[in-house]
């Protein structure tokens, strides 16, 4: 008998949501008791008071990128701190509203070899937010080294 594959344990994690009215939401992180608004875009017949759901895709995108990179650099005792990443969210009509392309552009300081450097970028793009996200959206990347 042929034992099972080993899969490592994920925990759940709950995030509560409440309706506020006016297009607003509220989101509770369960671990953390964090709370985060939403509200849509202008262009969306919201206030744009708040980040809108779809902007906080586009934040999911950059920072798990940025955590999962250093995760990486932490294990390997790099210095990363200082890196940070600019998404550019492109929303698109048709053939419905949705993201249409995610635009990544991440910085890293410091010196990093080639190696160094094809290791970091290969963590960013193995992200669990970028490997989610569906296949129609594009999401070009954009490494900028030394800067």
């Amino acid at each position: 008998m042929l034992a099972a594959p080993f899969y490592p344990r994920f925990d759940v994690v709950s995030i509560d949501i409440t309706y506020e009215g006016a297009l607003r939401t509220r989101a509770v992180h369960g671990p953390s008791g964090t709370t985060l608004i939403t509200d849509p875009p202008v262009d969306n017949q919201g206030k744009g008071e708040s980040f809108s759901p779809s902007d906080l895709v586009a934040t999911g995108l950059g920072t798990c990128m940025l955590t999962i990179m250093g995760i990486l650099a932490e294990r390997q005792g790099w210095d990363l701190r200082g890196a940070r990443a600019t998404v550019k969210k492109h929303m698109v009509a048709t053939p419905e509203r949705r993201i249409g392309k995610l635009e990544v552009e991440i910085h890293v300081p410091g010196h990093f070899d080639e190696k160094q450097r094809t290791m970091l970028e290969k963590a960013g793009l193995s992200c669990p937010v970028h490997r989610s996200l569906h296949p129609e959206i594009e999401i070009p990347v954009r490494f900028v080294w030394g800067g």
